[in-house]
């Protein structure tokens, strides 16, 4: 018998990836195209960026000097444009060389770090309902669990009659169940501000609440600040790397897609102590090794005249309006939902829609909690495309969004306008429970 004989398949899956199985953004993105339903389902704009934006990329691409690598440390332009912006916002002079550090979207971004801190058994402490990409649970990438990573849960829970109109700041974080949840082997804990999809901002008061515990038990905190300049009025976002202590811990995630609505360039950012932020670029510069030149010099160039072109407090008019458009059509239907402080997601409350029982789902959706199926129904009936909430809890907490839908108005008027014509034949599948 030849001592060469292969024991192993050499196309077997690895244990990392073989139990990944089909995402919700793979059952309801091609659903939407194949129904040609309004899609409010994933969160990405169906207009285009302002044109200052896409002059800034158009110049970059024809700079004949913007066509190849990049530092891993990322384009001097645009982490001076970051510093510049971001400075006043922390409350202290950043470094733009050591404590800012561009990445290949927000997501890669969350990877690096990851990669960066975590040895195998290491636990992350999650609070639900979280951006499907931290980890594998239900069906998602799995930036924890593929850098050996043990994800651990704690959900935030809405107060009062959610069978009403409640607001996002009504969703609470049990702060002794979440002592509860840390051990001698946490090391970080994500937190996500303003929140998707629950759209709360969180205040001072339970920041700090967070922050002592990080102190007590010695972790990391990754602050998820992609929808840092979307929030609604009489709220104000805070940052938790601002409070006494916290500076020294946190790594805060930003993401150029969500701010200037070009989710496809794929340019994010890390903004920490250069502890932090240079174990991050450690990790960057094996996972990409560097950002894509054009584009961040775009977004340099954008940054610098956001300010000029009186963007941000413009940004946040317009996603004012959409959100209340949103609101209004499901008030007139009967649909509760949560009124978000910030992002540009709301969650509706479906538990008084009373679908058909032996409605014929496919195998894909049939195995999946009632927020699947409720999505599905209503993509194939009603023509509004949404996203099932419980594939941001993990198996064991998922029940929590089983009368929940995501709804993204990240959305143009005739989007929304179609919506809402299409959410009047839901008003006869509404009754009191």
């Amino acid at each position: 018998m030849s001592t060469n004989t292969i024991k192993i398949n050499p196309f077997e899956r690895s244990d990392k990836i073989a139990h990944f199985k089909q995402d919700v953004w793979s059952i309801f993105t091609p659903l939407a195209q194949q129904l040609k339903a309004t899609n409010l389902g994933q969160g990405f704009m169906d207009f285009p960026p302002p044109e200052f934006v896409i002059e800034a990329a158009s110049d970059a691409i024809n700079n004949p000097n913007y066509h190849q690598y990049s530092h891993p440390k990322g384009r001097p332009n645009l982490k001076e444009a970051l510093a510049k912006s971001y400075s006043p916002l922390f409350n202290r002079t950043l470094d733009p060389d050591s404590e800012i550090l561009p990445t290949a979207g927000a997501n890669e971004g969350l990877f690096a770090i990851f990669s960066a801190f975590l040895n195998p058994g290491d636990e992350v402490i999650l609070i639900e309902p979280f951006f499907d990409q931290y980890i594998v649970c239900n069906h998602s990438q799995a930036n924890i669990t593929m850098n050996g990573g043990v994800p651990v849960f704690v959900p935030l829970r809405p107060q009062g009659d959610t069978n009403k109109i409640i607001s996002s700041k009504d969703w609470k974080l049990d702060m002794n169940e979440l002592r509860s949840k840390f051990t001698s082997k946490s090391k970080i804990i994500v937190f996500n501000t303003p929140h998707n999809p629950v759209g709360k901002v969180f205040s001072i008061a339970e920041m700090t609440e967070i922050t002592k515990l990080a102190e007590e038990f010695n972790l990391i905190i990754i602050s998820d600040e992609v929808y840092d300049r979307l929030y609604y009025e009489p709220h104000v976002h805070e940052r938790i790397a601002n409070l006494p202590g916290a500076w020294e811990r946190t790594i805060t995630v930003g993401s150029g897609g969500k701010t200037f609505g070009t989710t496809g360039w794929r340019i994010g950012w890390l903004i920490g102590p250069k502890t932090l932020v240079g174990a991050a670029l450690s990790a960057q510069t094996r996972i990409v090794f560097c950002v894509n030149t054009p584009l961040q010099e775009a977004l340099a160039t954008s940054i610098g005249a956001a300010e000029k072109h009186n963007y941000f407090e413009k940004n946040i008019e317009e996603y004012t309006r959409r959100r209340e458009k949103l609101m209004k059509v499901l008030t007139e239907i009967g649909l509760p939902f949560t009124i978000p402080q910030g992002s540009y997601f709301i969650l509706a409350n479906t538990a008084k829609v009373q679908i058909p029982e032996d409605y014929p789902y496919p195998e894909v959706i049939q195995q999946r909690p009632r927020d699947f199926k409720v999505c599905y129904w209503l993509a194939r009936e009603i023509g509004v495309v949404a996203i099932p909430p419980s594939e941001f809890y993990c198996k064991e907490n998922a029940h929590l969004a089983e009368n929940l839908i995501r709804l993204a108005f990240c959305k143009t008027d005739k989007t929304l306008d179609e919506a809402a014509k299409n959410f009047q034949k839901l008003k006869q599948y509404i009754k009191d429970v």
